[in-house]
């Protein structure tokens, strides 16, 4: 690509280095190296975004142990989920600017996020919410999305019926929560103990406290369950919902002979970041009817210590892990 065909703004990059979390084994946190790495240049349907924060999600613990569901060659940049500022673009970029404060993820791979800048494909990001700060926006598009898709994309739920979401109180479900009240949707929620009045704040019509309650004794006839936890909690699932109705995980294949059994329609899906959602979700937010959940934020090169959270090596806060790039 010739130089000409990049938009750029600033100090000329052709020779310049920036700071990024690599990994060229897969492994344990222990395995990821802070390194000075060449800046990327966009490619055609690319953006390069100077990254304001990083997003850290279980599925960057997957990629960086080799679990990911996907190819993914190394050396690799971990993260995905990123808020910042366009400064240069490839061909074919229409509807973004240099200058634009986009958040979003940066590909398909979910790859490249833990860094001073990243590629982002274009489709994948757009303007992040206004009333939010980019440590906020950052936090926001993997999960929102998985619980916007699983919700309206895949159970297809609609007002007056009714869902039941498996770990309400957790980055996917709350916004589970907050979405399905937000379209009319009866949400039972099951939670652990001491998330019992987040899950009701966050407009929860019914609250199960899955320590002391067995959710299968209490809901029956259920149009769809979003399951955010897998297991025996999957298993048991099927038996709460009406004939027809949906099992939808973000997190394990469900059994398809339970599935016949039941009579009910059972899925697994990856979510499918685009600007359409990351629009919709920003709406939402500026317009006060989502709520997000920072956890721990920390600089950029404690990213280590973020995997250690992840990992429950560390103590995790409640609400999301993100990474401030610009603190020091």
């Amino acid at each position: 690509m010739t130089p000409s065909s990049i938009v750029q703004v600033g100090e000329e990059r052709t020779h310049s280095t920036m700071m990024a979390w690599r990994v060229h084994e897969f492994g344990s946190p222990e395995t990821m190296k802070f390194e000075r790495v060449p800046r990327p240049e966009p490619g055609p349907g690319e953006v390069l975004v100077k990254v304001a924060a990083a997003g850290v999600g279980p599925w960057d613990g997957w990629i960086r142990s080799g679990k990911s569901a996907l190819p993914q060659p190394l050396p690799l940049t971990l993260g995905s989920d990123l808020s910042g500022e366009i400064v240069a673009m490839g061909p074919g970029v229409t509807e973004l600017r240099v200058g634009d404060q986009v958040y979003g993820v940066t590909n398909p791979q979910f790859v490249g996020a833990y860094a001073e800048y990243a590629l982002a494909s274009a489709g994948m990001v757009s303007n992040k919410p206004t009333s939010l700060t980019h440590v906020e926006a950052a936090s926001l598009p993997v999960v929102s999305v998985t619980a916007w898709q699983a919700l309206f994309d895949h159970a297809h739920l609609k007002a007056g019926q009714t869902v039941v979401i498996h770990g309400a109180a957790g980055n996917v479900g709350s916004y589970a929560v907050q979405l399905a009240r937000q379209a009319g949707v009866q949400t039972i929620a099951t939670v652990s103990t001491g998330d019992i009045s987040a899950a009701r704040n966050l407009g929860a019509n019914t609250v199960i406290d899955y320590r002391t309650q067995r959710f299968e004794e209490v809901v029956r006839d259920a149009d769809a369950v979003i399951d955010l936890v897998g297991g025996e909690t999957q298993t048991r699932s099927f038996q709460v919902l009406r004939r027809g109705g949906k099992l939808v995980s973000a997190v394990s294949r469900p059994d398809q002979d339970l599935a016949t059994r039941y009579g009910v329609d059972a899925s697994f899906f990856l979510v499918n970041v685009t600007d359409q959602y990351l629009r919709e979700i920003a709406r939402l937010v500026d317009g006060g009817k989502l709520r997000t959940k920072v956890g721990a934020v920390l600089p950029l090169a404690d990213a280590r210590e973020a995997h250690l959270m992840l990992e429950r090596v560390r103590p995790q806060p409640k609400g999301k892990i993100v990474l401030d790039v610009g603190a020091r």
